[in-house]
């Protein structure tokens, strides 16, 4: 049976951590429009892009950084 993980507290939508304590990382073949639902952003980019070639092309592993990155943006 799988370990339970504590769910992050103050965060947009289901985050948990893992072991560390450390967010868990959000799965690279997630839509970008996946995202852009979730969090109200924009990211100018197709909604069928993977979120891991949106880490690539801007160079930006976290989702934090990458919010900011598009809010930035407008």
């Amino acid at each position: 049976m799988g370990q339970h993980h504590e769910r992050a507290k103050g965060m947009h939508a289901d985050r948990t951590r893992d072991d560390n304590g450390e967010l868990r990382q959000k799965r690279s073949d997630t839509l970008v429009g996946t995202i852009e639902d979730e969090y109200g952003v924009d990211f100018h980019r197709r909604s069928d892009m993977q979120l891991g070639t949106l880490r690539q092309e801007t160079g930006l592993t976290s989702i934090e950084d990458l919010l900011k990155h598009a809010r930035e943006q407008g």
